[in-house]
């Protein structure tokens, strides 16, 4: 088989399901979307997600793109390719919210583009009419039409009403949180010193294939090693190291900071990070949950 012909046959199959999906969505009254955007090897990407609720009561998922967003992620890059896979699959009017993340990037592009809340329209609604009762002259205020015609509306897109993600809004208040605490400076001393050597360790595995195949020898597990746009991750790479001092015991920790020739735990940082494990153990648990959801 060529690679024309398989390209053929691929781009088929991905057509006929993209019409079976957008033939199964007309029927729906209500959808709500999810959307992220991400960078991999230098590329970025958008994917968009929707979701449901069929005659059956249950919970219906489908990825509608994961598609090449090319050029910085602005906000009106992504408010372009969101409206333009709406449009696609003809559901632009049935969706009822978009959930994003924090990102300034989504925060501005449904500032811009997306509808008026339902408050925000009420209240409009009731200066409008409190103007009208007043009797008072409106006055008129002369503009220029090139200046007007330059400005953006928010007209040329139209976006659905926008909906934070609670998993990631948690997960910046405890961060948030995490940082104030180093205010007090006994804290700040040993936060600094055990996640420094921490670090050291998770840096030395994820960059040396060599170093990563001598701590599952010696622990038959990995190291996690955290990354800022994974939640929890923090958590979970703090979690297993914990998991491999408690099953191997501190020796071997104590061998692997040798061999990488990384300073050895002292016992008020292990202390800290089985303390810090046990604060953040709910918050992972509720993140979780709110993602299954």
């Amino acid at each position: 088989m060529t690679c024309m012909k398989l390209r053929a046959m691929t781009i088929e199959a991905a057509t006929k399901m993209k019409k079976a999906l957008t033939d199964k969505m007309r029927e729906v009254a209500h959808i709500a979307t999810t959307t992220d955007c991400w960078t991999v090897r230098r590329r970025g990407f958008i994917g968009v997600t929707a979701h449901w609720i069929n005659e059956d009561l249950n919970r219906c998922s489908v990825a509608l793109a994961c598609r090449q967003l090319k050029g910085s992620h602005t906000f009106d890059q992504i408010a372009a390719a969101l409206n333009d896979i709406h449009t696609e699959y003809d559901i632009r009017e049935k969706i009822v919210r978009t959930t994003t993340d924090s990102g300034s990037n989504f925060i501005k592009a449904f500032k811009v583009y997306a509808e008026e809340s339902e408050s925000a329209s009420e209240s409009e609604e009731q200066d409008d009419h409190t103007d009208e009762e007043s009797g008072d002259d409106v006055e008129v205020e002369n503009v220029d039409v090139a200046d007007l015609l330059s400005q953006d509306d928010g007209m040329e897109f139209q976006l659905p009403r926008h909906q934070r993600c609670a998993c990631h809004l948690i997960n910046r208040i405890v961060m948030a949180d995490a940082l104030k605490a180093r205010w007090n400076d006994t804290y700040k001393k040993v936060y600094r010193s055990a996640f420094s050597k921490c670090h050291a360790l998770w840096n030395k595995c994820g960059r040396s294939t060599l170093a990563a195949e001598t701590v599952e020898d010696a622990c038959s597990l990995q190291l996690l090693r955290p990354n800022t746009t994974r939640w929890n991750s923090l958590f979970l790479a703090v979690e297993r190291l914990l998991r491999i001092l408690k099953d191997k015991g501190e020796v071997t920790i104590r061998n692997l900071c040798n061999d990488f020739k990384v300073s050895m735990f002292n016992p008020a940082e292990l202390a800290f990070l089985g303390e810090y494990a046990i604060v953040m153990t709910p918050v992972a648990q509720a993140t979780n949950i709110l993602q299954a959801e």
